[in-house]
C-alpha cells in the first residue's frame, strides 16, 4: 500500500467561494484546466492507474484566510472541511482521511474547527501555510493551535505560500521568471521552520509533529550552513550565539531533524536522495503534490514512486516511507 500524504483537492463549493470573493486570483485561470483537482470522478480515474494508492486530501492554495475577514473565514473553513470529509466518507478505499483547513486569521475559530474536524469529521491533522497574511507562524497568537495539536498527538501539515507580488529585489514590485514559485516556496518553508525552532516551539512541545512540504525546502541542502551559523564563525568556543540568545536547549540542527518531510520533489532522484539523507527513513513520507502537472497528476505520482525506488532502500524502510510512517503519525488502522 502507498499513502500519498500531501496532494491537493478543491471541492467545487470552495472553488465557487474563490470566484465570488477573490475574482482576480491567479488560481482561477489555472485550476479549471486541472479536472483532477476538483472533479472527484477524474481523481478516481487517476488513482485507478495506481492500484494500491490512497490519498490523504488537503485543500489547494490559496489559504482560507485570503478569502475573507475573521468573521467570514470560519464558515469557509467549515465548507472546505465538510467537502473533503464527504469525499472520504464516500470513497474510504481511496481517501482514508483528510487534513483540515484552518481560518488562520481567527485563532479561536481555528481551535473550534480543529475539534470539529478531528472529533466529528474524522480529519487526522490540520494544514497551515508558512505565514498568515504576512505574519509568521511563530507569532505568539498562534501558539495555542500548536499546543492543541501537540496535546492531540496529530501532525500539522505546513504548505509554502508566496506569490508573484513578492519581488525578487527591493527596487522592483514583482517577481520575475517564476522565482517566487521555484525558489520562493522552498525558502518560505525553510524560513518558517527556522522561526518556529528559534521561538522555542520544540522545547515547549518536543512531541509536536510537523510535516514540511517538498522535503523540508532548503533544509537538507544547507544542513552544513545550519550547523555553522554566521555569528558562530567568529566564536572560538564553537557555540552559536544566536541559539544561546534564543534560549534553545539543544543545537539548532537537532530541531530540524525533529521535522518530518514529504517526498514531493517532482520525482527528482538526486533531490530525494539529499532529503532522505537528512531526514532518514523514519521522518520521510511519500507525497506527490498531485495533481499539479501536465498529466493531471500522473507524472508526479509515477516519477515520485520511481525516485523512491531509486533510493534502493531495504524493504522495511521503503514500506515506512510509502505508508508506515503515515499510518503511525495519523494513527490509522
Amino acid at each position: 500500500m502507498t499513502i500519498d500524504v500531501f496532494n491537493h483537492f478543491m471541492p467545487l463549493a470552495v472553488l465557487d467561494q474563490l470566484r465570488q470573493r477573490v475574482p482576480g486570483h491567479m488560481a482561477l485561470g489555472a485550476f479549471p484546466k486541472l479536472p483532477t483537482l476538483w472533479d472527484v470522478d477524474a481523481r478516481l480515474r487517476l488513482l485507478d492507474d495506481f492500484d494500491d494508492m490512497q490519498q490523504v486530501l488537503s485543500l489547494a492554495n490559496p489559504p482560507i484566510e485570503v478569502l475573507g475577514s475573521p468573521a467570514v473565514t470560519p464558515e469557509l473553513a467549515r465548507i472546505a472541511n465538510d467537502g473533503l470529509a464527504d469525499l472520504c466518507a464516500r470513497h474510504p478505499d481511496r481517501f482514508p482521511t483528510f487534513v483540515a483547513s484552518m481560518p488562520m486569521n481567527n485563532v479561536e475559530a481555528c481551535l473550534a474547527e480543529t475539534a470539529r474536524a478531528i472529533d466529528t469529521l474524522g480529519a487526522r491533522g490540520i494544514q497551515m501555510f508558512t505565514h498568515v497574511l504576512g505574519k509568521p507562524l511563530s507569532a505568539p497568537e498562534f501558539r495555542p493551535l500548536f499546543a492543541e495539536m501537540a496535546r492531540r498527538d496529530l501532525p500539522i501539515w505546513v504548505h509554502p505560500i508566496r506569490g508573484p507580488q513578492h519581488a525578487d529585489y527591493a527596487t522592483e514590485t514583482a517577481s520575475e521568471n517564476e522565482i517566487w514559485f521555484t525558489f520562493g516556496w522552498p525558502y518560505e518553508t525553510t524560513a518558517c521552520m527556522t522561526r518556529l525552532i528559534y521561538s522555542g516551539l520544540f522545547d515547549e512541545y518536543p512531541s509536536l509533529k510537523i510535516i514540511t512540504h517538498h522535503m523540508g525546502g532548503m533544509i537538507p541542502y544547507f544542513a552544513g550552513k545550519i550547523t555553522l551559523g554566521f555569528e558562530q564563525i567568529f566564536e572560538e568556543d564553537g557555540r552559536n550565539p544566536v541559539a544561546d540568545k534564543s534560549g534553545l536547549k539543544r543545537a539548532p540542527i537537532d530541531y530540524y531533524h525533529m521535522l518530518y518531510a514529504d517526498t514531493a520533489l517532482n520525482g527528482n532522484l538526486d533531490a530525494t536522495r539529499c532529503g532522505h539523507a537528512f531526514f532518514g527513513s523514519g521522518h520521510s513520507l511519500f507525497a506527490s503534490d498531485a495533481p499539479f502537472d501536465s498529466e493531471q497528476g500522473r507524472a508526479l505520482m509515477r516519477e515520485t514512486l520511481k525516485a523512491i525506488d531509486g533510493l534502493a532502500l531495504p524493504p522495511v524502510e521503503r514500506a515506512a516511507i510509502l505508508s508506515g510512517n503515515a499510518k503511525r503519525l495519523m494513527r490509522l488502522a
